[in-house]
């Protein structure tokens, strides 16, 4: 259903329940185990706010020795797709209304308000990282190149994010 920072994105059932998720399929290497494993923790202590995709769980798929094992990373999966300007149209192919735009701006904020109290920058706020369950929900992903920032660091002095997407300071 898409591609994430790490990797691509499937729609998944659960086989008891019925219920839908989405799972971010990612090959794990040494060099970004470090990142996976900072995205998961941000996913699993900040997933209960509902402007954040709740977490469900992840898993190791092994593979042969001398191939990368592949991390799953499960979550709620989100229906009606990204903010992302290049497909975000209402029903009838024309753009969002002013105040559809304004409620997901707020929607954004809530959630953003909610990670920088817990001292959470995201880093990487763009469309594809924006996105909008059936009941039009607004939810925050892809914690890839999020930080915590504690008492002795209080500022990043790493440029990370999406071009174009980032502030300008």
């Amino acid at each position: 259903i898409g591609k994430g920072s790490f990797g691509l994105v499937y729609k998944g059932r659960h086989v008891k329940t019925g219920q839908l998720a989405a799972i971010k399929v990612m090959d794990v290497t040494e060099d970004e185990e470090e990142e996976i494993k900072q995205e998961i923790n941000m996913l699993k202590k900040y997933s209960h706010h509902r402007n954040i995709a709740t977490y469900y769980g992840a898993f190791i798929k092994k593979s042969p020795p001398g191939n990368g094992d592949q991390l799953w990373l499960v979550m709620e999966f989100c229906g009606a797709g990204s903010v992302d300007p290049t497909r975000l149209k209402n029903t009838k192919g024309n753009a969002l209304k002013e105040d559809c735009i304004a409620y997901i701006c707020r929607e954004i904020l809530r959630g953003l308000a909610h990670l920088h109290a817990h001292k959470v920058i995201h880093r990487d706020i763009k469309g594809q990282n924006v996105l909008l369950t059936e009941n039009a929900e607004v939810k925050l992903v892809d914690f890839g190149v999020s930080a915590q920032l504690d008492r002795t660091v209080g500022r990043r002095n790493t440029f990370i994010g999406t071009p174009y997407w980032m502030a300008p300071e």
